[in-house]
C-alpha cells in the first residue's frame, strides 16, 4: 500500500528524523535552484562564487545533500542574497516577524553578511529590551 505519495507524507509527519533531514534538504536545493535560474547564473557559475565544487552543489539542489550553515552562507553570497533567508529555508532559523528595519539590513549591498547579522543582533536586542521595559 505504499506510494511515492506515502513518502511524501511521511516527511511532515510522525516520521523519523532521516525523512525530516531530506525533506529540507529538498526544500533548501529546490529554493537555491529557484534562485539560481532567477538570477540567471549557471550552476558552474554559482559553484565558482560560492566556493563548491559543482557535483556538491548539484547535489544540494537535487535534495541529496544537505548543505551546512557555512556552505548555506556562501551560496547566500554567490546568490546575492541574505544568508538568512536561506538559514529559515533550512530550518536553521526560525522565520522572523517582518519588520521595515530588518527588511532593509538585509537587502542592503554595502555591507558584507556578517556586519548585517551583527546589526541585526544588535536590534533584536534593543527590542528585547525595551519590550521588557514596557512590561514593568
Amino acid at each position: 500500500m505504499s506510494s511515492s505519495t506515502d513518502k511524501s507524507d511521511d516527511a511532515v509527519g510522525d516520521s523519523g528524523p532521516a525523512e525530516a533531514v531530506a525533506a529540507a534538504a529538498q526544500d533548501i536545493g529546490g529554493f537555491i535552484r529557484a534562485q539560481r535560474l532567477t538570477a540567471q547564473v549557471s550552476l558552474r557559475q554559482l559553484a565558482e562564487r560560492a566556493g563548491v565544487s559543482n557535483p556538491y552543489l548539484s547535489q544540494i539542489e537535487r535534495g541529496l545533500r544537505k548543505p551546512s550553515a557555512d556552505v548555506l552562507a556562501q551560496i547566500a553570497k554567490g546568490l546575492r542574497v541574505s544568508a538568512e533567508v536561506l538559514y529559515v529555508r533550512a530550518g536553521i532559523l526560525e522565520e522572523r516577524p517582518a519588520s521595515p528595519v530588518r527588511d532593509a539590513l538585509l537587502v542592503d549591498d554595502s555591507i558584507s553578511e556578517r556586519q548585517k547579522q551583527m546589526l541585526l543582533e544588535i536590534y533584536d536586542s534593543f527590542r528585547r529590551e525595551n519590550g521588557q521595559a514596557d512590561d514593568q
